[in-house]
């Protein structure tokens, strides 16, 4: 038999109380101020930001008892399920739409609780349904967070249907669970069946990575990805999944193919076919990444749109979809829903799945529509934890691509602070829904960092920014193998740091590291890819008001990173940051700001004092694996 293997390469029964939410009193921590730095919040916004996470710490204290209950009511519910599927709908926050600072938005079916349960209104009743199974009132499901676990439980139990435990079982009793359509017996159309999908993937996704943030625990297992999909799903859904046939050492898949840029798997379909499997083509269809109009995109059309009447585009309206992007890609594309956006954009890994061409009008922010781009956010306002940094990174290249594209959008017209003040009128062509004249909304509300998106948006603004390493004509400081330190352990001789120049964020080229795995060793990762081959006399000095990053892409997930600094005293390492797979990111750390380092070598202390510093390695970090990890480094970098 052919030994082939697939990997992932992305990859209590009471109300909780108001008194436990609450939980605000108490200094900040220094895991809370580790935490805080790296959002890049200051001020009153990194008060009200903190404040709020608190509070979300202390409601979800009370969430793992009630899965527990859960689990041993309904055992056929495999461990991780339910705190994924919580994690994908709510991020672990009982969702009360009916009251204030939970806004409906775009009359979009409003979910419920902490399971992000819809109670009709376009999409299934679950809340009824559930009701009905479990003996009780839909009052009492909407508004307990432990009978509206059970109540999730219960319905998932439903559509498990069987004694198989697998993946593939658990991928369709998810889709069948998802909700959306109006009863359970009501056709699936092929959009309603590809955001099932979707919903399915993010909740298996969850698990896959494993979540350990603020008081979500999701625990991390292995998903079998080629049982839970199949593989032209995969490709649609955007996940990164390679078949390795180990006998003949290569990677293929019959009609597929594994893209040598961004190295996940894609059909071999010539550009501007259908994908591969979905059976349709034209209005509501999910379409292959030549039509969309930002590259990387999916497409799926809505029909909600109309003719921009040769209006000039002048404004990009930034959106949060008071639900899940799941549920957001089947409403929209309902003529009945009556609303739309160019685009929307996952939460876990920035995915973007375009409804509308740009050169078209839709409808989201009412007399705006003929001039703005709209871009909506999965989650909701009450909760920052949506808005992360694979979410930011990919609306601000939307944005930034509207500023290239639209004369009448300049990026440093955007908004740099929070209010709720209209501002359409004024000189910004960035901004919120919130801001817009003739709208009623609240999004995407006061837990978005308009200080971090207009760094975004406007690379270097609000100081100078110095390159270190571009990587465009060599590799720069990094002339020592990534196996090189005494400090690396886990991989092999075997792995290599060169120029790439077939992928990279800004120019033509990066600096690709492969990291090949030590099979005589069982460490986790810990790779020191030395600068100046560890001398600190052949590094540029760094000065200690700035803030030292870079832009990161690993081909793979479960990947964290940090930078080792020189100091006076020894050599400080930075805390981690854990990136997401297939998409590049930008990493930094304030080298002022002891919270953000930790003492290394030497007689280090654990923060930068020196008034000039150097940079000593960047790191990569991971747990130990068989297979390889190709990560692509662009654009060191000084900002002060």
């Amino acid at each position: 038999m052919k030994h082939v293997i697939w990997t992932a390469l992305a990859l209590a029964c009471a109300t909780v109380s108001t008194t436990a939410v609450a939980g605000d009193a108490h200094g900040t921590t220094a895991d809370e101020a580790r935490a805080l730095a790296e959002t890049g919040a200051t001020g009153d916004f990194a008060r009200s930001l903190q404040a709020q996470e608190k509070r979300l710490q202390a409601e979800r204290s009370y969430y793992p008892a009630m899965f527990r209950a859960a689990y041993a009511r309904y055992p056929r519910i495999p461990a991780g399920a339910l705190e994924a599927l919580a994690y994908s709908q709510s991020r672990w926050h009982q969702l009360r739409p009916d009251r204030n600072g939970e806004p409906t938005h775009g009359d979009m079916p409003r979910a419920w609780g902490v399971m992000g349960l819809y109670a009709g209104d376009g999409f299934a009743d679950q809340v009824g349904e559930a009701a009905a199974l479990l003996g009780t009132t839909p009052e009492q499901v909407k508004h307990s967070p432990s009978t509206n676990i059970l109540a999730a439980a219960v319905l998932l139990d439903r559509e498990l249907r069987g004694s198989a435990r697998d993946d593939e079982a658990l991928a369709q009793a998810l889709q069948r669970y998802a909700g959306f359509g109006e009863s359970p017996g009501a056709t699936v159309g092929a959009v309603d069946a590809y955001a099932r999908e979707s919903f399915a993937f993010d909740v298996l996704l969850g698990m896959d990575r494993g979540v350990n943030d603020n008081g979500i625990r999701v625990p991390e297992r292995a998903v079998q990805w080629e049982r839970a999909f199949p593989a032209d799903t995969l490709a649609r859904l955007n996940a990164p999944l390679v078949r390795l046939d180990l006998d003949r050492d290569t990677v293929e898949a019959e009609a597929f193919a594994i893209d040598p840029r961004s190295e996940q798997l894609v059909t071999r379909q010539a550009a501007g076919n259908a994908v591969a499997g979905n059976g349709i083509a034209g209005a509501g269809s999910v379409q292959s990444l030549a039509t969309v109009d930002f590259p990387g995109a999916r497409w799926v059309t809505s029909p909600n749109y109309s003719s921009r009447g040769g209006t000039a585009v002048r404004e990009v309206a930034i959106h949060t979809m008071q639900g899940s992007y799941a549920g957001s890609i089947s409403w929209f594309q309902k003529a009945s829903a009556g609303v739309s956006a160019h685009y929307l954009i996952r939460s876990s890994d920035g995915q973007v799945t375009q409804m509308v061409r740009e050169s078209q009008k839709a409808w989201h922010v009412r007399s705006h529509n003929p001039h703005s781009i709209g871009i909506e956010h999965e989650g909701y306002i009450s909760n920052p934890d949506w808005y992360t940094t694979a979410m930011y990174n990919a609306s601000a290249a939307i944005t930034r691509q509207s500023c290239a594209r639209y004369a009448g959008i300049v990026c440093t017209r955007a908004m740099k602070t929070y209010t709720s003040a209209d501002l359409s009128d004024s000189s910004y062509d960035i901004l919120g829904h919130q801001n817009l004249t003739d709208n009623s909304h609240t999004d995407p509300g006061k837990y978005w960092n308009w200080s971090k998106y207009y760094g975004l948006i406007n690379p270097g603004s609000g100081g100078t920014t110095k390159i270190l390493d571009s990587f465009e004509s060599s590799v720069g400081h990094f002339v020592t193998s990534p196996a090189y330190s005494g400090s690396t352990t886990g991989i092999s001789t075997a792995s290599t740091a060169a120029r790439n120049c077939s992928i990279r964020h800004g120019g033509s080229c990066s600096l690709q590291v492969r990291l090949v795995d030590n099979t005589s060793s069982s460490a986790s990762w810990a790779v020191r890819l030395l600068s100046g081959s560890g001398n600190p006399g052949s590094n540029t000095a760094l000065s200690r008001n700035g803030r030292v990053g870079f832009w990161v892409f690993v081909a793979g997930s479960g990947m964290s990173v940090a930078v080792g600094i020189d100091d006076s005293d020894g050599t400080e390492r930075s805390t981690s940051k854990a990136v997401p797979a297939n998409k590049w990111t930008y990493v930094e750390w304030k080298l002022s700001d002891a919270a953000q380092w930790n003492a290394w070598a030497g007689n280090s202390n654990g923060a930068i004092t020196a008034s000039t510093v150097k940079l000593d390695a960047i790191w990569f970090l991971h747990a130990n694996t068989s297979y390889t990890v190709n990560a692509y480094v662009d654009d060191v970098q000084l900002r002060n």
